[in-house]
């Protein structure tokens, strides 16, 4: 049950694939190019099982230093944190962040009340780092009289920040203070949006600002977007760029890494459920007078920009070894002559990994070597009893075929004193092993 390969070199893709990000069911990415040469995706996180869209929460970071091999950064923020919020938690919907004077300030909508959709804020957390560390600072004063939702934050090149939200058929922008938590007079109503509904998203290029955004198209939104010689507007309604993607709603962000435009988006092509999605990336051209051309949604994603990352965020791995089964679970050899946990298909089945070596503690990779037939099948994962929700399993060809790999980052305690619990009884699949990378910060 040990393999000591390294794992981020056996996880390299000729091309990102869509849906991008697989092992857990991700929305609404907000995608962002920082100073240190790497894409980053914010993304909601649907929690499984879902119910409706208020058991939202926990949101990951998900980085790339060449667009097609990605790392899960971890988990940055979930309702627990956020002391102002609603005692049920939950409803942490679709997140921006944006980097100024040193600090990244990871913006996201929530209630602050029980009566959740009269109760809607744009909170603030804030970090030195662009993918960890964050801390709640509250949530920014004065704003209130509709959906509070979908917060994009896009600074501009003399260095002036701008708020975007709506739903519910309006949206409104208005200039941040310096602080990047207040705003700068009021909030306005963009002018010049033809049947908008959500997920505002403002870009810039050639000197032009692009809001992108959700159309009210019943059952299967699409994609719109409008340009403006201003940050504020009034906006030109420019077309659609992004038909349905085969789920009900639809919510994209646009950035330019390393001379490439693309288009992150999501649908539900894992799940079929359109409150179980997943993020997706593609190409995004302009024709010579500055229009969106109709993004074309692959299955193979976009190919990779320069050569794979040869350096990893990660220190040592550790191989983990399974130290118990039960409730129908048994290991077995399979005709590859390698030991694996199978009957993971029974309820109540499980395996556990004990006295796992965290490091020196804190963000860890974990990485799930894997084999099934399921079009779809699922492990709940705890760590240390902490549950972490259900890690996906996708087709591999056969339960004989140990080829799947699925990766998730949770945190670790320092030294040997971590246990990794798989809980099965979601679809037939076979474990072969884990690996248990730490992160280096």
């Amino acid at each position: 049950m040990m393999r000591n390969e390294s794992i981020p070199a056996s996880l390299a893709k000729a091309t990102s694939r869509n849906p991008l990000i697989t092992t857990i069911f991700t929305a609404d990415p907000s995608a962002h190019v920082w100073e240190d040469g790497k894409v980053y995706i914010y993304a909601s996180h649907d929690m499984d099982p879902a119910r409706g869209c208020d058991l939202m929460d926990r949101y990951h970071v998900f980085s790339s230093e060449d667009m097609v091999n990605w790392v899960d950064e971890g988990e940055i923020l979930r309702s627990e944190d956020v002391a102002w919020g609603r005692p049920e938690g939950g409803f942490m919907w679709a997140p921006d962040c944006a980097y100024k004077n040193g600090v990244y300030y990871f913006y996201y909508p929530h209630p602050s009340g029980s009566n959740w959709n009269d109760t809607w804020k744009i909170g603030v957390a804030t970090s030195e780092k662009p993918a960890s560390g964050f801390t709640d600072q509250g949530y920014i004063p004065g704003l209130g009289g509709f959906a509070l939702i979908d917060p994009c934050v896009f600074v501009d090149e003399d260095d002036r920040a701008y708020m975007y939200y709506g739903g519910g058929s309006r949206c409104e922008g208005g200039e941040l203070n310096e602080d990047m938590v207040s705003i700068n007079g009021e909030m306005r109503e963009m002018l010049g949006l033809e049947d908008f509904h959500e997920a505002a998203w403002v870009f810039k290029r050639e000197g032009l600002y692009y809001l992108t955004y959700a159309d009210n198209l019943e059952g299967n939104n699409r994609m719109r977007y409008a340009t403006s010689e201003h940050p504020l507007g009034p906006w030109t309604y420019r077309g659609i760029f992004l038909e349905p993607t085969g789920c009900s709603t639809t919510h994209g962000s646009v950035a330019q890494f390393k001379g490439q435009w693309y288009l992150f988006y999501h649908n539900q092509d894992i799940s079929g459920e359109g409150n179980l999605r997943s993020i997706c990336i593609d190409y995004l051209y302009f024709n010579e007078d500055g229009s969106i051309r109709t993004v074309v949604q692959t299955k193979e994603g976009v190919h990779p920009v320069g050569a794979a990352p040869t350096s990893e965020p990660y220190s040592q791995s550790y191989p983990a070894a399974v130290t118990s089964v039960g409730g129908g679970a048994t290991l077995e050899t399979n005709v590859q002559g390698t030991q694996v946990v199978a009957g993971l298909h029974a309820e109540g089945s499980y395996c556990e990994f004990q006295g796992v070596d965290g490091g020196q503690g804190g963000r860890a990779a974990v990485h799930i070597r894997y084999a099934t037939e399921e079009r779809l099948a699922k492990l709940n994962l705890k760590v240390n009893g902490e549950d972490h929700s259900f890690i996906n399993a996708l087709f591999t060809g056969s339960e004989q075929d140990n080829i799947g790999n699925a990766s998730i980052t949770v945190v670790l305690k320092p030294g040997e004193d971590n246990c990794i619990r798989f809980t099965g009884g979601h679809g037939e699949l076979s474990v072969e092993s884990i690996t248990v990378i730490p992160f280096a910060d």
